[in-house]
């Protein structure tokens, strides 16, 4: 047995595969957080493969092979038994063999997911049974939480399943909050080196979102800004997975000539957030860890979207103003600056992660129980986030182009 590593004849150090099972761009997104925790020991090998489930599209693969790993097929993947499978969705986990961590790919698996309903007509979470369940047995080793409530919500809907839970709060979060002393230097990878404000519009995906409801939303924003703001989009990756680089910024050149600058595609939102003075976003769940992190935030209009009771994202919704194109920005964000003030940041926080700076901690020790192995004495120490990319801007006229900085 080779543990999954392929030509293991060709090989240089023998050791233990850990497959990370990337379906998309956002579940890669997430794996890529847990990967430092592990990447220095030498008894284990990094293997990636993406499921072929005839949806995805091709930018998961095209992304892992550009950053020089290795990419399994998933006929290579399936052959071995792996010491560790590392999946941020449930995508492909039948098809392997070897001890299963599934994380969350978004803001927490207790996130409803309203495109798929059970046939009581009960909204649908990534802790559903059909989700965790297969033949009655449940078939991720571990399942991790964000928070001690999701431990009340897989009792309630799937109670197979609690002995496999792991509540290790978010790592997400905590990279974001690691990314804080380094504001200057995101702000200086988004161009500014002044004091001048940065707005951070981030959407999400779907025709209900704000961009999806709206699609002259990034221009009505950049013509409501004051004139020395910065503007910064930030589409979720399915956004450019779906449609392709050219079609949005197409869609975008508009507000790009007026001034928009946009976060390149699968550049870190965490840096952009951590640079921004304000956000203005919609349902999405960088909305969420904006507010929590600290940033006044201002919500966008969309179309009607379910959100999970007590959630980070419905409680921001029930606490921030939401935007009125027909009123002046400024003393709108100046009301988001206010609700902050009265603690809404901590309280958000506290829904994003019960484990608040333990996450590292918590997932290395439960990989390593997977794995079989001695959990090195090394601490490793949860790393701020990588400086954000912008979409090169485009060549305008000058007149009537709105100086973006």
């Amino acid at each position: 047995m080779n543990d999954g590593v392929p030509d293991r004849h060709w090989a240089t150090r023998i050791g233990r595969s850990v497959l990370v099972l990337a379906p998309h761009i956002v579940a890669l997104a997430r794996l890529d957080d847990l990967l430092p925790l592990i990447e220095a020991d030498h008894r284990m090998l990094r293997v990636y493969a993406v499921p072929d489930s005839g949806e995805d599209r091709p930018d998961a693969a095209e992304f892992i092979r550009a950053r020089g790993e290795v990419l399994l097929s998933m006929r290579q993947a399936r052959r071995e038994t792996h010491g560790l499978v590392l999946a941020g969705s449930t995508r492909g986990i039948d098809d392997v063999l070897g001890p299963v961590l599934l994380v969350p790919h978004g803001g927490a698996l207790g996130q409803y997911r309203p495109w798929r309903t059970a046939a009581d007509g009960e909204l649908v979470t990534g802790l559903h049974p059909a989700q965790l369940l297969r033949g009655g047995q449940v078939r991720p080793d571990r399942i991790v939480l964000t928070h001690d409530r999701e431990l009340d919500l897989l009792e309630r809907v799937c109670p197979q399943a609690l002995p496999h839970a792991v509540v290790a709060g978010d790592i997400a979060f905590d990279r974001l909050v690691a990314s804080a002393p380094c504001r200057e230097h995101y702000r200086r990878a988004l161009g500014v080196t002044d004091d001048r404000k940065i707005l951070l519009v981030p959407v999400t995906w779907s025709p209900r979102s704000g961009f999806g409801s709206d699609p002259d939303l990034f221009r009505h924003v950049v013509d409501a800004a004051p004139r020395d703001f910065l503007v910064v989009a930030s589409l979720h990756p399915q956004i450019w997975s779906q449609h392709g680089t050219g079609q949005v910024l197409g869609w975008l050149s508009d507000a790009m000539e007026a001034g928009l600058r946009v976060l390149a595609p699968r550049t870190d939102w965490r840096g952009a957030v951590a640079a921004a003075d304000y956000v203005l976003g919609d349902y999405t769940s960088v909305s969420a860890f904006a507010a929590g992190f600290g940033r006044p935030v201002l919500r966008i209009p969309h179309e009607p979207q379910p959100l999970l009771p007590g959630g980070p994202t419905a409680v921001l919704a029930d606490h921030t103003p939401l935007w009125n194109r027909e009123r002046p920005l400024l003393p709108q964000l100046d009301a988001a600056t206010e609700a902050q003030s009265r603690g809404l940041g901590p309280r958000i926080a506290g829904l994003l992660t019960a484990r608040p700076g333990q996450a590292g901690k918590i997932l290395r020790k439960t990989m390593y129980e997977l794995l079989g192995l001695t959990e090195p004495a090394r601490a490793v120490l949860v790393s701020p986030a990588s400086l954000p990319h912008l979409v090169p801007r485009p060549v305008t006229s000058p007149a009537g182009s709105r100086s973006p900085g």
